[in-house]
């Protein structure tokens, strides 16, 4: 891993408003970003909570060594941790503005919602015709009506954003 792609990490948390919570948050900004065509440093793979990159999450723990980020572990109400990535820095003028529209709406909203969209959208680029009812078959204890109208509400709200790479219409 090089310093490079730890300060891309540094980046993606800066422009999603300087506050990530959860490594798989994290690691769906990332995504987001990349299928929108604001970054390729990342390979994504399938894994249980949708598109997952390792060298993404190298990176991450490479930019907190570096000290290009802050990382703080709290304790879940489950009894597992999480951790919150904080970097304070300005957004140089040259960002582009789907890049924080992007990084900020997955930033802020719900997880599950989250988590569901990008993996639609994962889905979809990897050829799967009906992304959305895969997505339910492959995680039936999140994809109940509720949440699966949220991320499709998302889904929306990312499409509507102007990108490099347009995200494709699968609603």
């Amino acid at each position: 891993m090089s310093r490079a792609e730890a300060q891309i990490a540094r980046e993606i948390i800066r422009d999603a408003g300087g506050r990530v919570v959860g490594r798989t948050r994290l690691q769906k900004i990332a995504y987001v970003l990349s299928a929108s065509g604001l970054y390729n440093s990342f390979t994504f793979s399938y894994k249980h909570y949708g598109p997952f990159s390792e060298e993404l999450a190298t990176a991450a723990r490479e930019a907190k060594l570096l000290g290009l980020v802050d990382e703080t572990e709290q304790m879940a109400a489950w009894g597992g941790s999480y951790s919150i990535f904080h970097v304070n820095a300005d957004i140089p003028a040259e960002v582009p503005q789907a890049r924080l529209g992007l990084a900020r709406l997955a930033a802020q909203a719900d997880a599950i919602a989250l988590e569901l969209a990008a993996t639609a959208l994962f889905l979809s680029k990897e050829g799967i015709d009906d992304p959305w009812e895969e997505t339910e078959r492959r995680k039936p204890e999140k994809a109940d009506q509720v949440h699966l109208q949220a991320a499709k509400d998302l889904y929306l709200q990312f499409r509507q954003i102007p990108a490099p790479e347009p995200w494709p219409n699968i609603l």
